[in-house]
This record gives structure tokens, C-alpha cells and sequence, in this order.
């Protein structure tokens, strides 16, 4: 161990003489008048992949006709001749009409070869290899070049060519150092494969990582194509309020801030909705907007606290007309984007070109659990139903919301494919119209592909009588704790009373669809700028490390424990050949994710060293984010019988250590050092 923590100071030696020469080298240009932080701009005529096109089509254009030479039954040295020959002579007709070019971008590799050498420049469009040598550049520009580090920013001027080994390059006539690197890129031929670093430094990974930055191209080609086919049907993009007194539109927790200069509480908005629908009462009968939307909610593979959303709404139709649109749409995307309607998603191919499967709600859960909810008479009977299939739920739910949380427990994994479920309970549609032939329905469908939910869309209700006593109920469940619960909004109920007409709306949420088309397995994959818990040692300003607070943790910090109050040692015996039997063993947090619908669950996958994952669930939401356990060492015990929660088997229990301080219980999960190997027993 001692040696090992030897090799790691000398490495961060290394690293921080290796940062010290940097800076001395910019010191120098700067001495000499070279510093490169004065040029303000660089005149780019291509990028990386428009020379490589032109460079082919001028070569086919010109050498089109030449035919490759005959070397059958030469000897080896005979060939090179041959082979070095026509090389030169098709490079003295290509530079006859040279392609003159003009690039910029980060220098990526760098091989010095005396007075000629190789680099690659990175740019937005991907790379091209320049070709440097002394005579053309001229001996002092090519001394400062030998002297480039990787990660300096050049901008480069020349003609392109191919070499013998058949790449298209730049033979460089001028170069120019435009941005001096002072830190140092992650290892070549490993990049950046870290992804809590990825997500916190989303420009090391753009420039390490193609694959990444392709996301983000095609996330923008999304956005480019959405517009475009919504312009097509006439819809007008708008914007409405971030900071509201209100927040409405979706069951969600808001953010809460403060307006300054009104003095004044406010909301950041969960939704889209109420605006949008007065917009409709003012006569613009087609509207959408995509912006930001903020729920203060849990993070996991699919959710981030901050999101973007899409919303529309259309007079004059229902959530049929939504369906058309939405099913039109998003095989207009995948026919942009993806260059066909049939995608994969995690090696499994999804078919957005077949007319999509519809379904009610009450149908796909009598389809694969078995129950049919038109035949329970109440909240009763529907409770019981609940108990009987180890569903959890609420005092204050009634039978629509035990519907949904049977549609969420056994429907959604095998909704594969695009399927519209429609017709929900109107308990969980506040916004809604109600089905004229069943109003205890309402005519609002969820687009499911890839078991996910992608859109939520209605035939919005438009009754301001109706729409008030809907706003009082969700008034009551709020009364009752439910901290997700819509209010009453006086400005749209009187908006509604000026008079909407009858109108279609629906919202996308846009990471998802990104993640769905870009085979991307996380949301954190499609966000250039994620939420990220913010390190211990870390300013929360910007994630840089304060050394300053660094210097102050000198001291030992001091706990206070007289209002902590422990259980009694010994209080239960427990017999030698039962704990004995007991598997203890290290566990590494592969990822932690909230578990969906529970307030208190975390689902654990977790690296137990048999090189199967292990799922276990801990009911610690309440003392941990998701987020800050991924990565962690933990203890658990490996032997236990599985035991369904919310219909998912935990495979085993993690250990924490409870207490209780002035009244409240605290909780913190045994984590051990980050050296003790996944697997490892406990003596």
C-alpha cells in the first residue's frame, strides 16, 4: 500500500510539473510577442470533412480516367519503384490546381519528424491530418511548433493532398497558434470514459469523445426538424412565463425563489399547459413552445430535475387529431434523423413506420394482470384488489389511482413497441374531458415505445364549471399531503370563461425522444449540462476545487452527540448459528436509481464480485439522493431469499446505522474504503 500511495504522489508530481511547463511555455510567446490570447478572430474557409469531399471530387474529376499501374510479376523492390512513380506523378498533376484551404481547430496528436512532421486537427466536423515541415512554414514558426502541446488550438493554411498511404491531408504554408492549452486531455487511447466526469466536464468529453458530441449534433438536428414539421401545419411558436405564482399544468413538485423586486414568493413552472390554453382563448389556434421546464424531483436514468419540454395545442380538434399528429411526426424524425423508420434501441429494433397499437388503459391491464376495473364497483374493492397484488398506495387514493398504479406495475415493461393508451381515469386527469360515454374516464391518451412513456396528450376541458370543481379536489389532496397536487388558478378559470374552444393539446418530453433516437442509455447522455450533485470539496459556484476550504479542513470536525440517542446494545439476542449464517460482503454502486410512484425506495444495481449484477431496494430516499451513492462501496448481506417490493425483487440488504437526534430518526449507509474489492466477506 505504502508503494502504491508512493507511485500516486509521484504521478500527481508529474502532472503538476507537466502543468508548470505549459504555463512557462505560454510565458515565452508572450515574451517574445507571440501571445496567442491577443488574436481576436481567424479566417476559416472548410472544415475537416468539406476538404476531404472536395479533395475527392477534384481527384475523380481530374485523375478519374488514370488507371491504378500493373505491377504483376515485379519483385518487391521493382513495385515500390513502380507504385513511388505513379504517386508523384499524380501528385504533381493534383498540385498543378491545388484545393487552397483554410482550417482551425485542436491539435489532437503530434509526431516531430526533424525538419517535417505530423499533427491531427480536431474541428467541429471531425479531423484531418496536416502535414508540417520547416521549409514551408519557415524555421521560427516551426521551432514554436515543435514546442505544441496537445490541446493547443491552431489555425492552418495550405493545400490538401494524399499521402502515400492513401489519407487526404493538409500540406501546411502557414500556421498560427490561436489558444495556448495549459491543462492536459485524458490519455489517447482510453479518452474519457469516467462519466461523472463526463457530465461535469461536458467539454473534455465533446472533444474526447466523437460518439458524445454526435448526440448532441443530432439532439439539434431534432429541435431544426420538429420546427419544420410543425411550420408545415401552421403551428406559431411562442413563449410564456419561467417564474410563476402558480405553478400548474402537471403533478409535480415546484422549485420555490424569490422575486426581488415584487417581493414576492414564486414558482419555477412544471409545465407548459395553462399558458399555452390562453393563448387558445385569445385566437391563436395553433401554438407551441419548447423551453424549460423545473421539477423538484429525484434523478435517475430517465428524469433530471430541469428538462425540456414540448407542448401544443390545437383548436378545433381532440386527443384523435393528437394521435394523427403525434404518430406523423415521429415518423417524420426518425426518417430525418435516423434515415428510416425502423431505429434500435439497446440492440432491440423499434418500428415507428406501422400504424401504432391503441389501447385503453382498462383493457392492456386486463391484458397482462389479468384484472378488469370496469367490473370493481369502488375504492373499496379496488383497494383490495391492490392488497391482494402487493400494490402500494395511499390512504386518499380512489379507484382511478389504483387503475394507474396497475397500469404502471404491469403494463408499461411490455410496451415495447409505439402504443397509444388512452382513455385514463379521470382521478389522475384534472385537465381533461371527460368521455361522454363514461365519465368516469377521459379521453386523454400516453404514447408508450420502449416501455417509456414519450407524450401526454388531451381533449383539453374546456367547462369552467367543471374545471373549478376538478381544481377543488386537487385543492383537498394537497390539503391531505399531496405536495404534487395541482391548485385552483383564478386567471385560467377566467380565461375559460371568456370561452375556449373545443381543443386538442399534448406534451413531449424532448430528452426522452432524444434518448429513444440516438440509442442513448441514460438522460444524462442527451443534457450537454446535467444536474450533478456538487462534490464535497468543491465550490458550488462552477465545481472548481476552493483550495482555500481545502486548507480550512485542517481541523477535525467536531460533533456535537448529546442529543443523540442510540437502541440499547443486546436488547434482542440472536443465536451464534443464525448470524453465523449471515453473507456479509462488499458491494460497489454500479447504479442507483428512485424507484417510480414510492416515495422512499432506491433500487440498488450493484457489482456483488460473482459478475452478475445484483438489484437490491432500500427504503433511504428520504436521507440520499440517487446520484451521490453511485460508486460507493457498500456492505450488504448477500444471502437472503428475494423479497418483492413494488414488484421488484430485492436480492439481499443493505447495512446502514440509525439513530435518533431531538426526536428525528437518522439514517447513514455503512460505506468503507473505495480499495476493498466488490465481493469481498466480512469476518
Amino acid at each position: 500500500m505504502a508503494n502504491q500511495n508512493n507511485n500516486k504522489g509521484g504521478q500527481q508530481q508529474d502532472v503538476n510539473q507537466l502543468l508548470k511547463v505549459r504555463r512557462e511555455k505560454l510565458q515565452n510567446l508572450q515574451e517574445a510577442g507571440k501571445d496567442p490570447f491577443q488574436i481576436t478572430k481567424y479566417n476559416v474557409t472548410h472544415h475537416s470533412s468539406d476538404v476531404k469531399e472536395l479533395y475527392n471530387a477534384h481527384e475523380a474529376e481530374i485523375l478519374g480516367d488514370r488507371k491504378a499501374p500493373d505491377v504483376e510479376g515485379l519483385d518487391d523492390a521493382a513495385k515500390r519503384e513502380v507504385i513511388n512513380n505513379d504517386y508523384n506523378e499524380r501528385r504533381e498533376i493534383m498540385d498543378a490546381k491545388p484545393i487552397e484551404v483554410s482550417i482551425a481547430g485542436r491539435m489532437m496528436f503530434k509526431r516531430v519528424m526533424g525538419k517535417a512532421s505530423f499533427c491531427n486537427i480536431q474541428d467541429l466536423k471531425g479531423n484531418i491530418q496536416v502535414y508540417v515541415a520547416r521549409d514551408n512554414i519557415g524555421e521560427d514558426s516551426y521551432a514554436d511548433f515543435k514546442k505544441s502541446d496537445i490541446g493547443d488550438i491552431y489555425g492552418v493554411k495550405g493545400f490538401a493532398f494524399r499521402t502515400k498511404t492513401g489519407e487526404i491531408s493538409i500540406h501546411a504554408e502557414e500556421i498560427t497558434l490561436l489558444s495556448k492549452s495549459l491543462q492536459i486531455l485524458p490519455e489517447k487511447f482510453h479518452g474519457l470514459t469516467d462519466t461523472d466526469t463526463r457530465y461535469r466536464q461536458r467539454y473534455v468529453d465533446l472533444i474526447m469523445n466523437q460518439e458524445s458530441k454526435e448526440v448532441f449534433i443530432k439532439r439539434s438536428q431534432i429541435l431544426k426538424e420538429i420546427r419544420n414539421f410543425l411550420a408545415g401545419r401552421d403551428f406559431m411558436e411562442v413563449e410564456t412565463p419561467m417564474l410563476v405564482s402558480n405553478a400548474g399544468g402537471a403533478a409535480a413538485r415546484p422549485f420555490e425563489t424569490h422575486y426581488n423586486a415584487l417581493n414576492e414568493d414564486v414558482k419555477l413552472r412544471i409545465s407548459l399547459e395553462l399558458y399555452l390554453k390562453r393563448l387558445i382563448v385569445g385566437g391563436l389556434e395553433r401554438v407551441y413552445e419548447i423551453g424549460r421546464v423545473f421539477r423538484n424531483e429525484g434523478v435517475d436514468t430517465r428524469h433530471n430535475p430541469e428538462f425540456t419540454l414540448m407542448e401544443l395545442y390545437q383548436a378545433y380538434t381532440d386527443y384523435e387529431g393528437m394521435m394523427e399528429l403525434t404518430e406523423s411526426m415521429f415518423r417524420y424524425l426518425a426518417e430525418k434523423v435516423c434515415g428510416s423508420t425502423k431505429i434500435s434501441y439497446n440492440g432491440v429494433e423499434i418500428d415507428l413506420g406501422k400504424p401504432f397499437a391503441r389501447m385503453t388503459m382498462i383493457d392492456a391491464i386486463k391484458k397482462y394482470a389479468g384484472v378488469d376495473f370496469d367490473q370493481v364497483p369502488d375504492d373499496a374493492a379496488a383497494k383490495k384488489l391492490a392488497d391482494e397484488h402487493h400494490i402500494e398506495y395511499e390512504e386518499r387514493h380512489k379507484k382511478g389511482d389504483i387503475v394507474n398504479l396497475f397500469f404502471e406495475e404491469y403494463c408499461e415493461k411490455e410496451l415495447i413497441q409505439p402504443t397509444f393508451i388512452m382513455d385514463h381515469p379521470i382521478e389522475i386527469s384534472p385537465l381533461t374531458k371527460k368521455k361522454p360515454s363514461d365519465p368516469t374516464k377521459v379521453e386523454r391518451f400516453e404514447l408508450f415505445c420502449n416501455t417509456w412513456e414519450m407524450c401526454n396528450a388531451y381533449s383539453e376541458l374546456n367547462d369552467p364549471i367543471d374545471q373549478r370543481e376538478r381544481f377543488a379536489a386537487q385543492d383537498a389532496n394537497a390539503a391531505a399531503g399531496d405536495d404534487e397536487a395541482e391548485h385552483t388558478d383564478e386567471d385560467f378559470l377566467n380565461a375559460l370563461e371568456i370561452g375556449m374552444p373545443p381543443t386538442g393539446g399534448i406534451g413531449y418530453g424532448i430528452d426522452r425522444l432524444v434518448m429513444l433516437l440516438t440509442d442513448s442509455q441514460a438522460i444524462r447522455d442527451v443534457l450537454l449540462f446535467p444536474t450533478m450533485k456538487s462534490l464535497g470539496d468543491v465550490n458550488k459556484k462552477n465545481d472548481v476545487k476552493n483550495q482555500a476550504a481545502e486548507e480550512m479542513k485542517a481541523e477535525p470536525e467536531k460533533i456535537d452527540f448529546s442529543n443523540v440517542k442510540i437502541e440499547p446494545l443486546f436488547e434482542e439476542e440472536v443465536d451464534f448459528d443464525t448470524f453465523s449464517k449471515s453473507d456479509f460482503r462488499a458491494v460497489k454502486v454500479k447504479e442507483c436509481v428512485a424507484v417510480p410512484k414510492s416515495k422512499k425506495l432506491l433500487q440498488f444495481t450493484l457489482d456483488d464480485g460473482t459478475g452478475t449484477d445484483r438489484t437490491i431496494l432500500s427504503g433511504i430516499h428520504s436521507f440520499y439522493e440517487p446520484e451521490e451513492l453511485v460508486g460507493k462501496t457498500l456492505i450488504a448481506i448477500t444471502n437472503l431469499p428475494p423479497r418483492a417490493m413494488m414488484g421488484i425483487d430485492s436480492c439481499g440488504m443493505l447495512l446502514s446505522a440509525i439513530h435518533e437526534e431531538e426526536g428525528e430518526e437518522k439514517l447513514h449507509l455503512l460505506m468503507v474504503d473505495d480499495h476493498i474489492p466488490a465481493g469481498a466477506k466480512l469476518y
